[in-house]
């Protein structure tokens, strides 16, 4: 299957030009439509083919709000540098160093092969780091992929030629996964894949808390959430600041560039910081946080992010700041556990056998391919079929997954994105039509997933057969969705406890939906300082929500109706055109 590849072009070798030039001529090309090129068939190709009519196209007043201040515009956020290595169009080209078939892979459909790949995955990560090809085949699976070191792809021959078949599900491999929150929940609806991006060490304590019925937390700071020590406090900044300035001298001169750090925000007793990632509204002080003990358990936020400079006290980041930076917040960088960094998955296809899709949170684990504590990590080219839930991002960050697709009986979870995960791409992804009708008993269909005060994540040129844009309490902030068909027909979670559907700065840009469906799609009467723009004609049915927030919540509706004339197309790709030009 093919499809568009690449970003944006950019305005590269151009710092003699003045800013307010480039900021115009970044303007200008994202008005002409900052795209790829996609083949006739594909997901961006569809969107495009979506959006033909006779409506002239003009650039959007939007846009050229967040031109003249993209770091702090108050409805859209700057997600310009989302995805692995700042939103590189490259993944990178590790050295191939083994096959699979050398490690006793037979590929013929009925040996078990998981040993063998498994054997060749740990033996690239010991010697630092490599590719572990597999040839074309079908390749029988009864154990979990693991990649556990840093610096490694797994490499199929491509989708349509390698298959990995998973006879297992992850409660038959690891054994039963209740939820931290109580009830008879199974947490294999919502994390772990048959194909499991996560480094030695934390697999290592999650599955052993699992075996144990500890159930853990499952992010960046352990199980427990106290693996982690102070590395320096923080002062005062904004959102949008790139440099931070630190308290402690000596600790800044351990800091080196390259180095993955966290940023630590913790709420106060007023809970100002959650009303912060809410947009700080009128209704934001009438709020119950209190009472939201789920959201307020997500607590502190926690970021990581790459270190780029040091000067004295001054630390640059990768990437702007998220959020203020404020003393009553206890602001400070810290340590987290050892992450995967610089590994990917490659060209293959993950077919679980197939079985009926289970009743609602109560899914066995035939799961796809999960992100967990991954930074700077990726997927290309892989689709998942006859799953359970597709492709997870658990306190996963700068990840980005292109060229996926989710096929077969129908998922839970097609997409999720959840436990604090920040500044990931998903681009050129297909949610396929199911291929049997869903069970009788009770299943439940979500579609691209944000939930867990996850934030600066990105869904990019996507063709959503069914599902829906499900944003599953917790309060994720700051996400944004683009360049989209959807057929709208799936419904969105969340434990009421878990608090608001959405934080501040949710952007919905150019959504094609094809059965005029609003729930969640449209959402500029319920999402505070958030914009929908470029949408179709849509209304309400089906499921059906109010404001969590009340009095005016200061979101935006433009070019309603007419997705084919909003300008810039894509409101990722003309952020990374707009950030090229700043440099």
């Amino acid at each position: 299957m093919g499809y568009g590849q690449g970003h944006g072009q950019g305005y590269e070798g151009r710092r003699a030009v003045g800013r307010r030039t480039l900021l115009g001529s970044a303007v200008a090309v994202a008005a002409a439509g900052v795209m790829t090129t996609g083949t006739p068939g594909t997901a961006g190709a569809v969107t495009r083919a979506a959006g033909s009519s006779r409506t002239s196209p003009r650039t959007s007043t939007l846009w050229r709000e967040f031109a003249a201040s993209p770091y702090t515009h108050p409805q859209i956020p700057y997600v310009g540098r989302a995805g692995q290595r700042a939103g590189a169009a490259r993944f990178p080209r590790h050295r191939v160093v083994a096959d699979v078939r050398a490690y006793g892979a037979k590929g013929d459909g009925s040996t078990d092969d998981a040993p063998a790949i498994n054997r060749a995955l740990a033996a690239a990560g010991e010697r630092g780091g490599g590719t572990v090809t597999i040839p074309p085949g079908t390749y029988r699976i009864d154990d979990v992929i693991r990649i556990a070191h840093s610096g490694v792809t797994l490499r199929g021959a491509g989708s349509g030629r390698t298959k990995l078949y998973a006879t297992k599900n992850l409660t038959e491999l690891i054994g039963p996964y209740g939820s931290r929150y109580g009830g008879d929940k199974s947490s294999w609806s919502w994390a772990g894949g048959l194909i499991w991006l996560c480094p030695q060490g934390r697999w290592d304590s999650l599955t052993a808390a699992i075996k144990e019925r500890a159930w853990p937390f499952e992010g960046w700071t352990g199980n427990k959430r106290d693996e982690w020590s102070t590395l320096t406090g923080v002062g005062r900044a904004r959102r949008g600041d790139r440099t931070v300035t630190v308290q402690d001298a000596s600790a800044a001169s351990k800091l080196r560039p390259g180095q993955l750090v966290l940023l630590r925000l913790a709420d106060d007793p007023g809970h100002t910081l959650l009303e912060h990632m809410a947009g700080d509204g009128p209704g934001t002080q009438s709020y119950d946080w209190a009472a939201m003990t789920k959201l307020t358990s997500y607590v502190p936020y926690e970021w990581p992010v790459r270190v780029a400079a040091v000067r004295g006290r001054k630390v640059t980041l990768e990437r702007p700041l998220p959020l203020d930076v404020r003393p009553e917040w206890d602001p400070r960088l810290t340590t987290l556990v050892t992450p995967l960094t610089g590994s990917g998955v490659e060209g293959l296809t993950l077919e679980a056998v197939e079985t009926p899709q289970s009743p609602h949170l109560l899914d066995k684990g035939y799961n796809g391919v999960a992100f967990q504590c991954a930074y700077d990590c990726w997927a290309d080219d892989v689709v998942v079929r006859h799953v359970d839930n597709g492709f997870g991002l658990i306190a996963a960050s700068a990840c980005t997954l292109r060229r996926t697709r989710v096929a077969g009986r129908g998922s839970h979870h097609p997409y999720y994105c959840r436990e604090g995960s920040h500044d990931n791409l998903i681009e050129d992804f297909v949610i396929e039509r199911r291929t049997v009708p869903a069970p009788p008993a009770g299943t439940q269909l979500h579609g691209i997933n944000v939930e867990g005060l996850s934030s600066y994540n990105v869904w990019s040129r996507g063709l959503m057969e069914m599902g829906t844009f499900d944003t599953h309490r917790g309060m994720p902030f700051a996400n944004v969705r683009t360049e989209i068909t959807v057929t709208n027909d799936g419904r969105h979670g969340g434990d009421a406890i878990a608090g608001p559907l959405y934080g501040a700065r949710f952007t919905h840009w150019n959504v094609t939906v094809t059965n005029e469906r609003a729930g969640l799609i449209k959402i500029d009467e319920i999402a505070p300082y958030s914009a929908t723009a470029g949408i179709s004609e849509v209304r309400e049915f089906d499921q059906i929500d109010v404001p969590d927030f009340t009095g005016e919540l200061h979101a935006r509706l433009e070019a309603y109706g007419t997705p084919e004339a909003i300008r810039p197309r894509n409101l990722y790709e003309a952020q990374r055109a707009l950030d090229r030009a700043a440099e």
